[in-house]
């Protein structure tokens, strides 16, 4: 089954939280403070595997997690990191952000390894807060949290040439005659249903990848016929072949189908529309006009396209220049980038995004307080018992919450909530 999209989710591991312990040992009365770091949380890492052509295994499974670290322990034991979590997707594979479809990665190399989403790092114990003042902390960091994002896989095949045309024009014959790809052949429309790779052996040290796109019709760049589906694959390639049956035996001009299925390589992309053409006139073999074949080659080059190669695909008649020539062409021709990327991390701090401080009125004297400095607080320590809020709250005002109250008109006897816990505001 050949699937090309999927939207799943990836989180990254939590890093586990550092320890807040004591020595305990005979004979020693005051132990210090002996708590271990904890372990970090482990990547999201994507890796374009050649061997996988598909985006399949993603049909079913929608959600994947890489491993938490473990906390920290006594005897300055570090807790054991979070397994990371490898993704294997085909190469060619583009991902995006679900919600805004910009560009994150684009997995274009062979075995290229790419940590996309890191784990949250341990949390420091409490060995880290001892100090000429404070000999026994009872606080420790909490591990920071993992990364959570919803992307869209988005699989686009990395042919150096796309063959396109109307359905049964012999694009599927082609495909078959000139490399190892076995595509299904009928004298019906949308015999491929899928796009096909082949490889093309010009000699024996030279080779190009080739795709067969499925027959376009009109209309293909708004879907029909799925057509959307399959001119995304054409994108990343090089040069185009388009073939056209030049026989007109089904009734169609030529001419225009050559216009129409260029027209729906505007439609859809300006870029492509820009790609180098080889174009094939197909079926010699079932023209009897040999004018023409004459006036079409006029036609073609009339509208900016140089090379036309008369063919018969069935016969086996004229295939070699045309695979001469367009290994010629790619040789010469750079692969486009589709499109810039999108930074992860930027991307995840737009969609974090908080205010410093959130004071909201929920009622007649009781505020809540929220915002970033809350969040990051709450997110770096592990504050233990009645000692634990003490030194929260005394953080808190260091940070500037006494003064962002009053801004907000909070008054002594209030209630304050921060993170589910109540205090009353004392001046």
């Amino acid at each position: 089954m050949f699937i090309d999209e999927s939207v799943i989710t990836v989180i990254s591991g939590k890093g586990g939280d550092g320890a807040a312990t004591f020595r305990r040992e005979k004979f020693v009365q005051f132990g210090g403070p002996d708590g271990g770091d904890g372990g970090k949380g482990g990547d999201i890492v994507f890796i374009a595997d050649p061997n996988i052509n598909t985006l399949v295994d993603f049909k079913s499974s929608k959600k994947f997690k890489a491993g938490d670290g473990t906390k920290g322990s006594a005897a300055r034991c570090t807790g054991k990191s979070g397994e990371d979590l490898v993704i294997k997707v085909p190469v060619g594979t583009m991902i995006r952000d679900f919600e805004s479809n910009r560009l994150l990665l684009d997995l274009s190399n062979p075995n290229e390894r790419v940590v996309f989403l890191k784990g949250g790092d341990g949390g420091r114990g409490n060995i880290h807060f001892k100090s000429s003042v404070k000999k026994a902390p009872k606080l420790a960091e909490s591990g920071r949290e993992g990364l959570e994002l919803k992307i869209k896989l988005e699989l686009k095949l990395l042919a150096d040439v796309a063959l396109v045309g109307y359905p049964s024009v012999g694009k599927s014959s082609f495909i078959n005659k000139v490399s190892a790809a076995k595509s299904k052949v009928a004298s019906y429309h949308f015999t491929t249903l899928k796009p096909k790779l082949g490889v093309v052996r010009v000699d024996d040290e030279q080779s190009f990848v080739i795709a067969d796109v499925p027959g376009l019709i009109e209309g293909a760049h708004e879907g029909v016929g799925l057509g959307d589906r399959f001119l995304k694959h054409i994108e990343r390639c090089k040069l185009i072949i388009h073939i056209v049956d030049v026989s007109g035996i089904d009734g169609r001009d030529p001419k225009e189908d050559f216009i129409k299925i260029n027209q729906e390589l505007k439609n859809y992309s300006e870029k492509l529309s820009k790609k180098q053409q080889i174009v094939v006139a197909n079926k010699i073999d079932m023209l009897y006009e040999e004018e023409k074949l004459d006036e079409f080659e006029k036609f073609v080059k009339e509208n900016g396209v140089e090379y036309v190669y008369p063919v018969s695909v069935i016969a086996n008649e004229g295939l070699k220049p045309v695979l001469n020539k367009a290994w010629e062409m790619i040789q010469e021709i750079p692969r486009e980038e589709l499109e810039e990327e999108y930074s992860v991390d930027e991307l995840l701090r737009e969609i974090n995004k908080k205010e410093d401080w959130e004071i909201r009125k929920l009622e007649e004297h009781v505020f809540e307080v929220d915002g970033r400095i809350v969040d990051d607080v709450l997110k770096k320590y592990v504050f233990m018992g009645e000692e634990g809020i003490i030194n929260f709250l005394q953080k808190m005002r260091s940070l500037g919450m006494e003064t962002e109250l009053e801004n907000a008109g909070v008054e002594e006897g209030d209630i304050i909530v921060i993170a589910g816990y109540e205090f009353e505001y004392v001046l």
